[in-house]
């Protein structure tokens, strides 16, 4: 019986979100959003297209870091995030997908290593791009829209006041979990994060 994947040290991190001015401040962006957070954590300071997408190259945890905000909208992320893996010689394992998650309440923050794409368009790209399932993923629970409000509808709409406070606080959480991926391991930052959630 085949040993079941695990992930690797992570090189490479991608935040997914949809690019332009009019996109910026929806929950649709965390993985943007997360991704600019460790930039400045990580003191990153030169921005670069490459195959589609933004990309800075940081040092953390003693080791070089790929961060990158595909820009090809969110259905379509597959292709940069597979072309980066390819650039850079990542395997899935060490890949990290930050990506924002209505299945998981609003201000949770959940770490995963493979699994199905649950409907998420962006996941669901990187999938059939990489031909693989086996990556880490970083998810920011946005909840679920009210009434009967369409999801859609729901992840694009810009927000405001004390919702755009508290999803920026849910952003610098998310950040917080990639630093942990980072310095100690997807295993062990899955553990804390998930910690009385089960497995979700």
């Amino acid at each position: 019986m085949a040993a079941q994947p695990q992930p690797r040290e992570v090189l490479l991190v991608a935040g997914l979100g949809n690019p332009g001015d009019e996109y910026a401040r929806t929950r649709h962006n965390a993985g943007f959003r997360t991704v600019d957070e460790l930039a400045d954590r990580l003191g990153a300071t030169y921005w670069k297209s490459q195959v589609g997408a933004q990309v800075a190259v940081v040092r953390a945890a003693g080791r070089e870091v790929v961060l990158a905000k595909p820009q090809s909208f969110m259905n379509t992320s597959g292709g940069p995030v597979s072309k980066l893996c390819a650039a850079y010689g990542v395997e899935p394992e060490g890949l990290l997908v930050v990506h924002d998650e209505l299945d998981i309440p609003a201000g949770d923050v959940r770490v995963k290593f493979g699994g199905g794409h649950g409907g998420h368009n962006g996941l669901r790209s990187i999938v059939d791009k990489l031909g693989s399932r086996n990556f880490s993923r970083v998810r920011v629970g946005i909840g679920r829209p009210p009434g009967r409000m369409d999801p859609a509808d729901f992840v694009l709409r810009e927000l405001k006041g004390d919702f755009a406070e508290d999803f920026a606080v849910t952003v610098g959480v998310a950040a917080d979990a990639v630093e942990r991926c980072l310095e100690d391991g997807v295993i062990a930052a899955r553990q804390q994060y998930n910690a009385g959630h089960g497995s979700r």
